[in-house]
Parts: structure tokens; C-alpha cells; sequence
């Protein structure tokens, strides 16, 4: 009986190992890519005094829809999240590659981001087959957290929430520091200038994008300390708060470009990872 089960475990692992999974997360890995140079550009064009689309998924998705075959690219990105998805669940169910990929915890931060790019996918092709506006990173961050502190105990499961965020956060800036990825490249198909470029894309990227969630993270904090929903702030209101800075809208100009470095890296893990 266990050799069955055995044979059955290993053909589930061959399963989800197979072209089919390897083609969706590369699809995806490009399509997180076009998004986050989107976002770089629209949180630019913030810090330079230029209007248009809020500065986060949503916004860049409309951007993207008011290119030539802006909507051949809206499903092409939709579909790609979906790909995403669908092998970050084949890794929480059969484990993920590289040292340690059966460990439960990772096989849970796994399932966390399936949900995560499954909603993320669901909007962009809800988006797609519609075309009506959707809400705001802002907005659904305040409508949120107005439901979660009407809840019992409803303002310290957001203040905890928030700390979970800021943890992330930090957390995905000193992975990228510590240059986390590359158990997951390719490297002997890569060459060294190459691995060094792929460097500089995933620390400066990786770090743009941790400061971006410890932000967040720390606005619903404050969000649950004032008992205010109006506090709380997505990924657009986070990056408009870096250009209120001392430091004014050159911080929140070198974060954008961190996110276009970011997307720049998505595209490399696209060719480059192993999966």
C-alpha cells in the first residue's frame, strides 16, 4: 500500500512538474513583469507632477488597455495570472524546487500566494470582460479595513494584520539583499555579467517592493490605532505618501524606478528560473 501511495505522490510531483505548469508560471513571471513596469511608469509620472492612473494593478491595467490591442494584452496579462496561480498551488501541493521545497511553511506561503495572484487574476480579466473601472488598491484597502474593524476584536485583527504586512515587507527586502533567488536561476545557462545584471534588477527591485508593502502595512496600523478605515492605504496611496516626505518626490522617483527594475526582473526569472 505505501509503495502505491508512493508511486501515486511521485506521479502527482511529475504532474505538476510538467510543460504545462512550467509554461504558465513563466507566463506568469512575464505578466507580474508587465505590471510592475506599468506601475513604475504611472508612479513616475506621480512623482514628476503628471496625472492619469493611480499607480498600482489596477491602474495598469487601464494604462495597459489604452495601448494599440490594449485588450489582446489585458487577457494576455489575465491569462498569465492565472498561469501564476496555477503553480504557485502546484507548489503548495506537491512542494516547490530548489533546497527545502517540501517544508511546510513554504508550502503555505505558497497557497497564500495562489490566492493572492488568483484574485489578482480574477480582476484583470473581470476587467477584460467587462471593461468597466475597477476599484482602487485605496479603496478596496479602506473598504477592508471599515469591515474588518466592525468585526469583534475587529481593531486588534487589523493592527495584527498590519504587522503581518510590515513583516513581509521587510522580509521580501532582505531576501532580496541576501539574493534569496538564486537557488531558483539557471546559472549555468547564465553568464557572469548576466548574473550580475539579474543582481542589481532583484536587490533594487526586491527592496522598492518591500518598502512598498512595509507602507501599506504600516498604514493600517495606524489605520486600527485611530480606528479610522480612512487611514489605511493601497499600493497608489503608498507611494503618493513617499513623495510627502522630507525627501519629497525624488524618494518616491527612486522607488518607482526600483519597481521598473522589478519588472525588468520578472522578465529574467521568466527565462531564467527554474521551476
Amino acid at each position: 500500500m505505501s509503495a502505491i501511495k508512493g508511486r501515486g505522490r511521485a506521479k502527482a510531483r511529475q504532474a505538476a512538474n510538467s510543460s504545462v505548469v512550467d509554461t504558465g508560471a513563466r507566463w506568469g513571471l512575464a505578466a507580474r513583469g508587465v505590471l510592475y513596469l506599468l506601475i513604475g511608469l504611472l508612479a513616475l509620472r506621480v512623482a514628476f507632477g503628471g496625472g492619469g492612473e493611480e499607480a498600482d494593478s489596477s491602474g495598469a491595467v487601464r494604462e495597459l488597455a489604452q495601448q494599440p490591442f490594449g485588450k489582446v494584452l489585458v487577457w494576455a496579462v489575465g491569462i498569465g495570472l492565472v498561469g501564476m496561480a496555477l503553480w504557485r498551488l502546484s507548489e503548495a501541493l506537491f512542494g516547490s524546487s530548489g533546497p527545502g521545497g517540501d517544508k511546510p511553511g513554504k508550502r503555505v506561503f505558497s497557497a497564500v500566494r495562489c490566492v493572492f495572484y488568483g484574485f489578482m487574476a480574477y480582476s484583470v480579466l473581470s476587467f477584460a470582460a467587462s471593461a468597466k473601472k475597477s476599484e482602487g488598491s485605496d479603496a478596496k484597502s479602506r473598504d477592508f479595513t471599515a469591515r474588518a474593524l466592525d468585526l469583534p476584536a475587529g481593531r486588534w485583527l487589523v493592527g495584527v494584520a498590519g504587522l503581518v504586512v510590515i513583516g513581509i515587507g521587510v522580509g521580501v527586502a532582505v531576501r532580496a539583499v541576501m539574493r534569496k533567488f538564486h537557488k531558483h536561476l539557471k546559472k549555468a545557462q547564465m553568464s557572469r555579467h548576466l548574473r550580475r545584471g539579474i543582481d542589481v534588477l532583484g536587490i533594487s527591485g526586491g527592496v522598492a517592493r518591500g518598502l512598498i508593502y512595509a507602507g501599506a502595512g504600516l498604514f493600517v496600523v495606524i489605520a486600527a490605532a485611530k480606528y479610522d478605515p480612512g487611514k489605511a492605504k493601497g499600493v497608489d496611496g503608498t507611494l503618493r505618501a513617499f513623495a510627502d516626505t522630507p525627501a519629497g518626490p525624488w524618494l518616491l522617483a527612486l522607488i518607482a524606478f526600483g519597481l521598473l527594475l522589478f519588472g525588468l526582473f520578472s522578465f529574467a526569472l521568466a527565462r531564467y528560473r527554474r521551476v
